[in-house]
């Protein structure tokens, strides 16, 4: 089963409140996880972003949004309770409660219109006039910008693949550097500035103190990397007596090809292009940042000092 909605996890959760016994916002997130009958890869599941769990992030908007309409309210630090409207509201038994539903209430219906007018909120500003989102703010935001990453990845491989094999090995040292390999760039360049067919072939420190290398082997290749490439590679370590090499590639690498190096001894690790382009993105390499936004919170742990 699907991870419910936002909205539509608003009337389970109201129900479960039900008997007016304050609840612990844990216990609201198990009990409708079992509710739903979701699976233990579902709870689990996280937004792109990696740092909160979507169920988690969806129960907390069902509450956020039913504390807008006064249905209920905090009972102490991260506990919460029914309201006397809450009990009224189940009381006319609606088959759903959402945002359209929750529009009825005043306090809800002025803050919506607040936040459109000063496009302070992306969720009310998206929704507007409708009122069928599915997504939280989080997910939207977080949506966005993984649209945004993945349209910049193309781009910049498309980039990568048309620069010369010089700049390219540049670009390879410059992104081992950032990453945290072979010291100064100064000694990464002496390491691997040298000219192979048509990437760089040669042999980095691990760490800054370099206590151990590893071999390096870059291919701007528009056909898929096969097998033969990557073994003899591996080939290639036996002679250098390596123990840890990267192989990366403007292209992608064959099954077969992946299958091989999980089952040798020695260390490989492949870098295709799609990697390459996310492992640039993330380590600042051929990108400039244009705009940065802040998710904030409320931290708790300062009005406890009241």
């Amino acid at each position: 089963m699907a991870i419910p909605d936002f909205q539509s996890l608003m009337l389970p959760l109201l129900e479960l409140l039900a008997d007016g016994r304050e609840r612990a916002h844990g216990e609201l997130v198990e009990a409708l996880a079992l509710r739903f009958g979701l699976t233990d890869d579902e709870r689990k599941e996280l937004l792109p972003s990696g740092k909160q769990e979507r169920f988690l992030n969806r129960v907390s908007w069902a509450r956020s949004y039913l504390k807008r309409a006064l249905l209920v309210e905090n009972a102490g630090r991260g506990w919460v309770k029914i309201t006397p409207r809450g009990v009224e509201a189940l009381q006319s038994r609606p088959e759903r409660i959402d945002i359209k539903y929750l529009m009825r209430f005043p306090e809800l219906a002025e803050s919506r219109q607040a936040s459109r007018r000063n496009n302070r909120r992306a969720d009310d500003a998206a929704a507007d006039e409708t009122d069928d989102i599915v997504q939280t703010p989080e997910e939207t935001l977080e949506a966005a910008h993984q649209s945004l990453r993945r349209e910049l990845a193309r781009e910049l491989l498309e980039r990568v693949k048309s620069v010369s094999p010089r700049f390219f090995e540049r670009l390879v040292v410059d992104l081992l550097v950032a990453m945290g390999y072979g010291g100064s760039r100064k000694d990464a360049g002496q390491a691997v500035g040298q000219s192979g067919d048509g990437g760089i072939d040669g042999i980095i420190k691990e760490d800054r103190l370099g206590l151990d290398v590893v071999y390096v082997q870059a291919k701007r290749w528009d056909g898929t990397v096969g097998r033969s490439v990557v073994q003899a590679f591996a080939g290639s370590l036996e002679g250098q007596r390596a123990r840890k090499g990267v192989l990366i590639t403007t292209s992608q690498f064959s099954q077969d090809a992946r299958d091989y190096v999980s089952r040798i001894e020695k260390k490989i690790v492949l870098i295709d292009g799609e990697q390459l382009a996310q492992l640039m993105i993330d380590y600042g390499i051929g990108v400039a940042e244009v705009a940065s936004y802040i998710v904030k919170r409320i931290d708790a742990d300062y009005f406890d000092l009241d």
